[in-house]
């Protein structure tokens, strides 16, 4: 090669080299090229400059000719193997390697006859191709069709729903002015630069992105994409790896889940991150282009348990924000976002493009009168008035005298009473007619007036209304009422599919509305009782108001689902006040409780309707700790925000999660404490009859009227909690003639907690560590008397310093599972605030009926930051193999924090101190109440 290459051309011909031994012949056919001027290349190179193959005339060998550049090397036949057993290289090395070690252990049937002298190749295109070429074109064939494969995607869908959100959150949510389909290439074609370009922006290295290929019998289209994470300030480079795969594809929806491994990253094997991507049509933008909407949520999906998941989540949720805001900034310069002005516009246009039906007033009454009681009234009177012209004066006879002419016979009188009553219905229809006309689309059009939340119905058409005339149609007309405003459309005439085109707005709204409802009624006069044809309600709060932009919904009712009518809308809701909606509403609220409320972060807004599954526009405003009242309280938080009022609890792994709306409650009750309220005054909702059946699982009883009633009780701060249930309530629930001014209740004995300005953290599973641990003197019996509801048992805790003492019976939830309730104050020697506790203990036996399982959840009341965490205390006793007529006991203590406060050390701390010397004197007590009684 050194001779070759200080050649003066600098270029070689094609030679053939023999090599090998002379028992395993082979030969290589090479081109090589050396450009280090182009002028000169173009003068002096005669070689080829690409792929080519020599076809000898015994067909028996072919030879590959390959162009290196100067970088490249050849491998030796002898090293054949070696090569081709060499996997990490990239792909051209392997594949060449390959091949050339195939070619070199390849038998010949002929010895080619070559010298070192150069041979001249044939010129024009080749009769075939190589098998090194074969290869390298199948694995790019993938990404060179993945229009295809997307295209046999979409002709296998089966109307699949779209996937909904990850509930780990939403990294971006944005509009784009681009088909779906083009912005789906973007993301996803293997031969697409946004990926390498966002590679190079992170720092991203060694980026390989597989072929789409149908995997699972040709269902599902995947493939996989690695690369190595840019080292950050917490973790070293690592090596990730993408499983993406196609969840569906029509042409106008694509979901895509990528399931993203890094066991690299500490505790890398114990989770993988799962990411969807989700492209939906967005909305038609002014100037006729179209837009997509791209939805990325995600979920940490924990393959092992581990004690570091929250750590593990939040630093999961941390890196992925901050790579994502690259992603949306790259996505932005790429493709333009839709602009909210352009979203507004394309509103108004919308709006704007409805017409009404253009109906002449004499068409309309054609359309009305034209039927047989008209027709035939008006055949009957004329039919009367010719007679009456024909005939000759009558003569005066009976009772008859000058101006009254009398029937003189009973078919006269018949006569005369039906031409009255048709002349009667007549004139009625004419009444009607005239005073639907004068109420023909009085609320089409009226703008609205105000800042705030802005509703704007369209009602477009319907669908199979039922006829309730004797003509076999029906005069329809739609009542929309929201927070008690009322909008009434136009009367249709003897129509069952009417066509409406009408707009309706709503005045401004301080906050925003919780239901529509939807009422088509049927003209019947101005002073008849109008029959309904169906109805309907829209819960804003259970639907995402994007999905009402256009909507058909279904009518509820007798006459409404025997012939299922429908109604089209379009419903749009804007707020006008934007980001200061809340902080206004809020600062609304604090001058009715008396106390200020601090503004909830997003973080913890977001937690909130992740909880209930509440649209975005909804805020937590406060929750407190308390109890839910059924058969056996259980212990949860309720939440307060604008619109509902919900309740969650996860005991013993048990969740029970509801809400109604304020709307739906009819009256609240304050009741005085009790025992068995555990001293804590009682908070009772009684709903409206039919509403609140999604939550009917949380009410305590059902009265007579059929209405659900819900009991709250054992709240830390009853004073801030009733007060700002009154004000919600008054403010959603009762019309503007039933509010009154709010009465100042007297101001609390002392303050229970501080200012609740902790982050709301969810509900999870608590870690529990052991703090106690000893083989007591007593059996098994007597040690479970001190869970039994005895003399023991109140002797035991009244010596560890349990005041006011009493519990509830065990009560039978599951087979073999007990629970019950139990209240408490302490002395002060205990705790000098001498606060109180409610408590919920769950006893099983062990899986081998040696022992018991008691499982405690402890509230505390009356004490500094007590609703900022649960004690959760486990207690697992069994007989103890060593000794007769004694027990192993082992005690668990965990804290679930609620809230976060940075005290949360100390406080740990002081309450594990203070449990060990409880638990110190109350067995302690046992064991000599034991020895006593021997």
């Amino acid at each position: 090669m050194t001779s070759w290459g200080s050649s003066r051309s600098q270029s070689l011909g094609s030679l053939m080299q023999i090599t090998g031994p002379s028992a395993i012949l082979g030969e290589i056919l090479l081109s090589v090229n050396f450009a280090n001027s182009s002028a000169f290349t173009e003068m002096n190179g005669g070689g080829d400059h690409g792929p080519s193959i020599r076809k000898h005339t015994d067909g028996s060998v072919d030879s590959a000719s390959v162009s290196f550049n100067s970088s490249s090397t050849m491998p030796s036949p002898a090293r054949g193997d070696e090569v081709s057993s060499k996997e990490e290289k990239s792909c051209a090395q392997k594949s060449l390697a390959g091949r050339l070690a195939h070619i070199f252990n390849k038998s010949s049937d002929s010895s080619p006859a070559a010298t070192s002298r150069g041979i001249d190749l044939p010129e024009g295109p080749e009769p075939a191709m190589s098998e090194f070429s074969d290869t390298q074109s199948e694995e790019q064939s993938s990404s060179g069709t993945f229009e295809e494969v997307i295209k046999v995607m979409e002709s296998r869908d089966q109307g699949s729903e779209i996937p909904s959100n990850l509930p780990g959150g939403v990294l971006l949510d944005q509009l784009y002015v681009i088909a779906p389909s083009d912005l789906n290439t973007l993301l996803f074609c293997p031969e697409s630069s946004f990926p390498r370009s966002l590679a190079e922006l992170q720092g991203t290295t060694e980026l390989q992105l597989g072929s789409w290929k149908f995997e699972n019998g040709e269902e599902s289209l995947k493939r996989v994409v690695t690369y190595i994470k840019a080292a950050s300030k917490l973790i070293k480079a690592v090596k990730g790896t993408e499983e993406q795969s196609y969840l569906k594809a029509d042409g106008k929806v694509y979901a895509v889940l990528a399931v993203v491994s890094t066991p690299d990253v500490p505790y890398g094997s114990s989770f993988k991150t799962e990411l969807l991507y989700c492209i939906t049509p967005g909305p038609e933008l002014p100037l006729g282009e179209q837009s997509s909407r791209l939805v990325i949520s995600w979920r940490m999906n924990f393959i092992q348990s581990t004690m570091m998941k929250g750590m593990i989540e939040n630093g999961a949720r941390q890196g992925l924000r901050e790579s994502y805001e690259q992603y949306a900034s790259l996505l932005g310069q790429t493709v333009k976002p839709v602009d909210s002005k352009d979203i507004g516009t394309d509103k108004d246009q919308i709006l704007a493009s409805l017409q009404a039906e253009p109906q002449s007033d004499w068409k309309l009454a054609v359309q009305y009168f034209a039927n047989f009681t008209v027709i035939s009234s008006f055949v009957m009177g004329l039919y009367a008035l010719v007679h009456v012209w024909l005939a000759g004066p009558n003569v005066i006879q009976g009772l008859e005298f000058v101006g009254l002419d009398m029937p003189d016979s009973i078919g006269e009188f018949i006569v005369a009473g039906i031409l009255v009553l048709q002349a009667e219905r007549v004139l009625g229809m004419i009444s009607r007619f005239m005073k639907a006309r004068a109420q023909k689309g009085s609320d089409h059009g009226v703008k609205a007036q105000g800042d705030g939340w802005l509703l704007t119905v369209a009602l477009i058409e319907g669908s199979n209304l039922a006829a309730v005339d004797t003509t076999g149609f029906s005069d329809p007309y739609v009542v929309f009422t929201c927070n008690g405003k009322t909008r009434t459309s136009s009367i249709k005439f003897q129509k069952t599919d009417p066509l409406w085109n009408e707009i309706f707005e709503f005045d401004a709204m301080d906050d925003p509305p919780s239901v529509l409802d939807v009422e088509v009624f049927d003209f019947d006069g101005p002073f008849d009782e109008a029959t309904s044809l169906g109805h309907a309600e829209i819960n804003f709060v259970r639907t995402n108001i994007s999905d009402l932009a256009d909507v058909w919904i279904q009518l509820n009712g007798k006459l409404a689902t025997a012939c299922q009518s429908k109604l089209h809308l379009r419903i749009f809701l804007n707020n006008t006040k934007g980001n200061n909606v809340v902080r206004e509403y809020i600062s609304k609220m604090e001058k009715e409780v008396g106390k200020k409320i601090n503004v909830r972060s997003p973080q913890t807004n977001s937690a909130f309707q992740k909880l209930f599954g509440l649209p975005p526009e909804e805020f937590l405003i406060n929750d407190f700790t308390c109890h839910l009242k059924r058969k056996m309280p259980l212990q949860g938080r309720l939440f307060l925000s604008a619109r509902i009022i919900g309740f969650h609890a996860n005991l013993f792994g048990h969740k029970t999660k509801f809400f109604f709306l304020w709307e739906d409650i009819e009256d609240i009750q304050f009741l005085s404490p009790t025992l068995a309220s555990m001293g804590s005054p009682i908070v009772v909702m009684t709903l409206h009859r039919g509403r609140g059946s999604e939550a009917r699982h949380g009410a305590k009883t059902q009265d007579e009227e059929g209405r659900l009633k819900f009991y709250f009780q054992s709240f830390v701060s009853f004073g801030v909690a009733r007060r700002t249930i009154m004000a919600l309530w008054r403010a959603r629930a009762l019309s503007p003639e039933q509010k009154v001014q709010i009465v100042e209740e007297e101001s609390e004995a002392r303050s229970l907690q501080t200012e609740e300005s902790g982050a709301f953290i969810g509900v999870e599973d608590v870690t529990l560590s052991e703090v106690y641990s000893s083989v007591l003197s007593v059996p098994i019996g007597f040690f479970m008397e001190v869970f039994g509801g005895e003399e023991l048992e109140l002797k035991v805790m009244e010596k560890a310093g349990c005041v006011n003492y009493s519990y509830s019976p065990w009560e039978s939830e599951k087979p073999d599972v007990y629970e019950r309730q139990i209240y408490y104050r302490f002395d002060k020697r205990v705790s000098r605030y001498r606060g109180e506790v409610t408590s919920a203990q769950q006893k099983s036996p062990l899986s081998d009926k040696n022992g018991w399982l008691v499982e405690e959840v402890m509230t505390l009341h009356g004490v500094p930051l007590g609703d900022y965490f649960n004690l959760h205390l486990r207690y697992q006793v069994e007989d103890s193999p060593s000794r007769s007529k004694a027990c192993h006991v082992q005690v668990f203590f965990g804290i679930a924090w609620l809230k976060s406060t940075r005290h949360q050390k100390r406080i740990t701390k002081n309450i594990l101190q203070s449990l060990q010397e409880r638990l110190t004197v109350m067995f302690g007590a046992l064991e000599k109440e034991f020895s006593t009684r021997q």
